[in-house]
């Protein structure tokens, strides 16, 4: 790699505040605040909305489309092409 071209790639903590959920990680992204981590270093911290701990498709809350149901609803409404 060429020296001086590449971002700082250093330990960040990513903390999703809707869930109460924080990971450290490796990121070249950087955060104005910090944050005390478990091992007593301080690090940078990254908020975001939506983590995998409040994320419907890993929390098994996501809702599921019937879309048979609205096909059937469909033909009902405007008639089935075998009708036609």
């Amino acid at each position: 790699m060429k020296p001086g071209i590449h971002p700082a790639y250093g330990p960040v903590v990513f903390r999703d505040k809707a869930a109460d959920f924080a990971f450290l990680t490796r990121s070249t992204l950087t955060g104005e605040r910090t944050v005390e981590w478990e091992d007593g270093n301080t690090y940078p911290v990254v908020d975001v909305e939506i983590s995998s701990a409040s994320h419907p498709f890993y929390t098994g809350t996501a809702r599921v489309l019937d879309t048979a149901g609205r096909v059937e609803r469909f033909e009902r409404r405007y008639g089935s092409r075998e009708s036609r």
